[in-house]
């Protein structure tokens, strides 16, 4: 398997070989999430203990009994609101039978008639009632009145207690917020710290072995301790440093591809170098500047890249002997003597294809 670009295989074995290389990938991205589940085990600060230490003691349980008392007074001044309206009623009622009873009594002064003793104690008791019944709804009145300055100084006191701990709970969950950052922070840079040696070795796997047999499985490996390291960062930074550290790094991979590209191009190497020649001469191009190659057959014809296999061909009887040919464009030696056999040979490619001797 040494030379994976010239013995490529079936298409079977090479789909089995991406498939299995996108599992490896998989897989190590799983285990290296095995690790870093390990470092965030790692307890961080607890709300309670810090609230514990910024409220002051027995507050809470204030706030509690306070609450607790409002409600009693709550249900005791609906209870008096029910009485009150009870009593209200009642004493409509006696008024406007005392009413009656005193306008059958002037009725019958008018008329010069004895009222009977029954009609006199009637009234007697109606009169007593209704002013036992405005004592009791003066009584009501005023525990409801009592009932509502308590309620209201227990919900000033409560409104006050609760500032006081709204200002303590916000400075506790400020501490905490503190604390919490500077965990994840620690847990950030630690899992970093993991995760940092896989990927330089991954780095140094795809950047020195480019012609190992086993490249792709390198590349695996890298895409998924990188793709981890991504995932951390954008876990833990805040996102206005996570725009920037992922701008830094798309900006950083960019010119690295790029000063790839522009090394191939201005200093190719030979494998590229015979893949460039390779075309050319299959397309009867210069593998330098793409003018054509006129010679043989093709010698007064015309084509381009795209058009070259409809190009027909003109056969003719008279074969000359082949010689040595130079693109007329840039002056490249496109066919030259074979120094082993004497035939005219391809000049770029290695091998020549009449004995196989090679340069």
């Amino acid at each position: 398997m040494k030379n994976i670009e010239k013995s490529k295989g079936p298409w079977l074995y090479r789909f089995l070989i991406k498939s299995f290389i996108i599992i490896f990938g998989i897989l190590v991205f799983w285990i290296l999430g095995f690790f870093l589940e390990d470092i965030e085990s790692i307890k961080g600060p607890k709300y309670d203990k810090i609230e514990k230490s910024y409220i002051e003691s027995g507050l809470i349980t204030k706030e509690k009994e306070l609450k607790n008392q409002i409600e009693v007074l709550t249900r005791k001044q609906v209870k008096n609101e029910n009485e009150i309206a009870i009593v209200k009623n009642s004493s409509r009622n006696l008024q406007n039978t005392i009413n009656q009873l005193m306008a059958l009594k002037k009725l019958a002064l008018e008329n010069s008639k004895i009222i009977s003793n029954s009609e006199e104690q009637q009234l007697s008791k109606s009169v007593e009632t209704f002013l036992k019944s405005q004592k009791t709804y003066q009584k009501l009145n005023m525990e409801l009145a009592q009932i509502i300055e308590n309620k209201q100084i227990l919900e000033i006191n409560k409104q006050e207690l609760g500032i006081k701990l709204e200002d303590q709970m916000n400075e506790a969950q400020k501490q905490y917020s503190k604390l919490l950052k500077s965990h994840n922070l620690k847990l950030a840079f630690l899992q970093i710290a993991v995760l940092f040696p896989f990927l330089l070795g991954g780095i140094y796997l795809i950047l020195k072995k480019k012609s190992s047999n086993y490249y792709l499985l390198f590349i695996g490996y890298g895409v998924a301790v990188f793709f981890k390291i991504f995932l951390v960062i954008h876990r833990y930074f805040p996102s206005r440093y996570f725009k920037y550290i992922l701008i830094l790094g798309l900006l950083f991979t960019v010119v690295k591809i790029l000063t790839y590209l522009i090394n191939i191009i201005i200093n190719p190497k030979k494998q590229w170098l015979l893949k460039q020649y390779r075309d050319g001469y299959e397309k009867f191009l210069c593998p330098v500047c793409e003018y054509p190659i006129r010679r043989g057959p093709r010698k007064f014809l015309y084509w381009t890249r795209r058009t070259v296999g409809k190009v027909t061909l003109q056969h003719s009887n008279t074969v000359g002997k082949d010689k040595p040919y130079s693109c007329p464009s840039c002056g490249t030696t496109l066919f030259e003597e074979c120094p082993t056999c004497h035939e005219i040979k391809h000049s770029l490619l290695p091998t020549c294809c009449h004995c196989g001797s090679k340069k």
